[in-house]
């Protein structure tokens, strides 16, 4: 599904990722494990084209995503949950949960919407709040559902549980497993295992931009 060979990306002068390799196979959920300033999110965003990588590969159904613009990722059914979740301020849960529907028009987006709101039936009781209104934990889920409207092939999580009450970490640990169960491919990075354990079918460890895998 996932297919990165000999990944390097530079921020500036500086190398944050060198020689990178790793796969996520078609229906497994992947960790990225690492500390913070290890190279998970350069290596995310790099997989979501929002940092050029300066060689090596990104395999993707037959595609080198180095080489295809960025917002294709989402037409490819690729979802991205940032560390940060990015949520517009001025936009409800339930609309920035739509944004992505609005800039690549997916079929059936209805229907998604209604699993996803089943996935989190949580989400669906707060859709009308504005996203300012909600906790760090809600908003990961906004976060979450908002990737998994076009993640219909895979899913970039970048620190789902990081920062957030321990009961809303479970939860998401309670829906990732649920998703498991979909057989959706999913690369989860977090700073470790904890949350994740028995989830995972196989763990990368990244340190000092380099992976091993475990």
């Amino acid at each position: 599904m996932l297919d990165v060979q000999g990944l390097d990306v530079d921020i500036g002068p500086i190398p944050i990722l060198r020689q990178v390799s790793l796969q996520v196979p078609t229906g497994a959920m992947c960790g990225l494990i690492g500390r913070n300033g290890a190279g998970k999110t350069t290596f995310m965003r790099s997989v979501m084209g929002l940092l050029a990588a300066s060689a090596g590969s990104i395999g993707f159904d037959h595609h080198d995503l180095v080489k295809v613009a960025d917002f294709k990722r989402a037409h490819f059914g690729i979802g991205y949950m940032p560390e940060d979740r990015k949520l517009v301020p001025s936009l409800t849960a339930e609309e920035n949960i739509l944004l992505p529907v609005w800039s690549t028009e997916i079929p059936d987006a209805e229907d998604r919407l209604a699993w996803v709101y089943k996935l989190m039936p949580e989400v669906a009781d707060f859709r009308a709040r504005a996203s300012t209104s909600l906790s760090g934990g809600q908003q990961k889920l906004v976060a979450l559902a908002r990737a998994l409207m076009v993640g219909e092939r895979l899913l970039l999580l970048d620190e789902p549980t990081e920062g957030i009450a321990p009961v809303l970490a479970r939860r998401i640990v309670e829906v990732l497993s649920d998703l498991k169960q979909e057989g959706l491919s999913v690369l989860i990075a977090e700073s470790n295992d904890t949350h994740l354990h028995g989830l995972l079918d196989r763990t990368y460890v990244i340190e000092r931009g380099s992976v091993q895998d475990q």
